[in-house]
């Protein structure tokens, strides 16, 4: 193994988020025509994001546990082993429980990629620094998100399968770069091991000081998934937008999280605390939820989807950060935490839209924004309480 500065292992951290969102993002716009060549549509196409999400919601918190016990480098590098590899069976599968079984395991390796790379960035980073290291980290998931259906949209002219080739060959790149590259040390806070089924972790959950940062996480994600699985069928059906009409919608909003991410965030949160940006960003995130069923223009609406971007963008660094500070020395488990509440709300999310988008396209707007209004108040609420708490998760 070569010996790498702090820096250039964040780098490292960085490049390995990103491939991995843009294997997400990669397979996007090629699923419709891909899941046809199996005789199926939109119901299938909507298990498989229920199957990936469900899978890092058991899988994370195992990830960050055995990640606090064994380090986090070889955790990292077979959850890339493992994400590459399930690409390439489902390019090649030739049945339908097939591509169900290879998205599990894309969700498997999503799990045991993200929790210990966010527990790697807490473990390198000083309390001072590391607003920033999770922006960075936070922007290389945007940017690849960002990027990858243009980039498997680009490919798919190759083939329908050379998409999924391609992620599988950049997920063993990464692994093979963390394998060289990535130092493994025991973490700096080591934690105690516990031997806890997902369930007992779940409910020891409830008795952390983070707790209701992981109910923000929960549902923000949720209101999140909200947008983004209904957005282009509502500009669709009410607007009659072409696609990349709703791509350039999406897209600015995107690029615009990925500059705030890598410029300004740091600055937000050594200004004004992480708490502080939480709770506003809640409320914009809820206007703007709100505010996309008031524009009728296309530039207005870009503008309000590019709002509601932005303050999600914003959403989970700041909780990462403010948990990774209250995580003391189980800063696995709480990455491990963080991921499955995240990947609850993606399970939840989409289904509920889809569901009441079919009996009134305004209904999942306006529900998100109650929701999102909700944990305002809970979340303000708990940080009235816990002042002294969150004031010692800003001290050095």
């Amino acid at each position: 193994m070569v010996k790498t500065s702090k820096g250039f292992v964040l780098y490292i951290l960085m490049f390995n988020m990103f491939i991995a969102m843009a294997g997400v993002g990669l397979v996007i716009p090629i699923m419709p025509e891909y899941l046809a060549t199996f005789g199926v549509a939109g119901q299938t196409l909507g298990l498989l994001i229920a199957i990936f999400s469900f899978a890092q919601f058991i899988l994370s918190p195992l990830s960050g546990n055995l990640s606090d016990k064994y380090g986090r480098k070889h955790i990292i590098v077979v959850g890339l082993v493992i994400y590459g590899l399930s690409q390439l069976t489902f390019s090649l599968s030739t049945e339908l429980w097939m591509l169900y079984i290879s998205r599990f395991f894309s969700g498997f390796g999503a799990a045991f990629i993200v929790p210990p790379t966010m527990a790697f960035v807490a473990d390198i980073t000083s309390k001072e620094n590391r607003g920033r290291g999770m922006g960075l980290l936070g922007a290389s998931m945007s940017l690849g998100f960002m990027v990858g259906p243009g980039i498997g949209g680009f490919l798919s002219k190759i083939s329908l399968s050379f998409p999924f080739y391609a992620a599988t060959g950049a997920a063993i790149l990464a692994a093979i770069v963390s394998l060289l590259f990535l130092p493994n040390p025991k973490p700096v806070l080591q934690a105690v091991a516990k031997n806890e089924n997902l369930f007992q972790q779940m409910r020891r959950s409830t008795q952390t000081s983070y707790f209701i940062m992981l109910i923000v996480m929960f549902v923000f994600s949720f209101g999140l998934a909200n947008f983004q699985s209904t957005i282009s069928l509502y500009l669709d059906q009410k607007y009659n937008y072409t696609p990349s009409q709703i791509a350039l919608i999406i897209t600015v909003g995107g690029f615009v999280g990925v500059i705030i991410q890598t410029f300004v965030i740091d600055r937000l949160f050594k200004r004004f605390g992480e708490m502080r940006v939480i709770l506003i960003n809640l409320v914009v995130a809820a206007l703007s939820m709100l505010g996309i069923l008031f524009v009728n223009t296309f530039f207005t609406i870009l503008l309000v989807a590019t709002i509601f971007s932005t303050a999600t963008t914003l959403l989970r660094p700041a909780v990462n950060t403010l948990v990774s500070k209250l995580a003391g020395k189980e800063q696995g488990y709480a990455a491990g935490m963080m991921n499955a509440y995240m990947s609850l709300g993606n399970m939840i999310g989409p289904a509920t839209a889809g569901i009441i988008f079919d009996w009134n396209m305004k209904s999942p707007y306006i529900l998100g924004t109650i929701i999102l209004l909700l944990c305002f108040a809970l979340a303000s609420f708990w940080s009235k309480r816990h002042q002294s708490l969150i004031q010692s998760a800003r001290t050095l």
